[in-house]
């Protein structure tokens, strides 16, 4: 079954707790879980990064939900594609803490295609700590999308 992925920034919108974003990560976890989705979310307290894969009708499933959600607004659409395979079949949905400028990093990064080597192996390179630090001394090639 082929797989695909979708990338997007989003403002939060104002007044949103970290507690509702916590909820909101824990939701789509269990939603993305049965779906078979996978995929990391970036939090830096006003901006949203999500990156999504799996199959193409979850996939589509999912996406729907986050276009319809109030907890954001000004969401654009940073890369759409098939991936060869999973870059985070890890997490069915992590949230992760992320300082601006690395949120803006990725989000301006090179999306065309969800190249492997443009702005998901920024992505990467902002998960990969919080991803030693759960597994111990995983190698940074565990979630560099070669």
């Amino acid at each position: 079954m082929p797989l695909r992925a979708i990338a997007y920034a989003s403002e939060a919108t104002p007044g949103l707790s970290m507690d509702h974003v916590d909820d909101l990560s824990r939701a789509a976890a269990r939603f993305n879980f049965e779906a078979g989705v996978t995929g990391v979310f970036l939090y830096d307290g006003t901006r949203f990064l999500q990156y999504i894969e799996g199959p193409e009708d979850s996939i589509n499933v999912v996406y729907s939900r986050v276009l319809s959600a109030t907890s954001h607004h000004e969401i654009v659409e940073l890369g759409r594609g098939r991936v060869s395979r999973r870059a985070f079949p890890y997490w069915s949905m992590r949230l992760l803490p992320a300082e601006p400028e690395q949120l803006r990093a990725v989000a301006n990064g090179d999306w065309t295609g969800l190249s492997r080597g443009g702005a998901l192996y920024k992505l990467a390179a902002v998960v990969a700590p919080h991803l030693q630090a759960e597994h111990g001394d995983a190698p940074f090639a565990a979630v560099h999308p070669a």
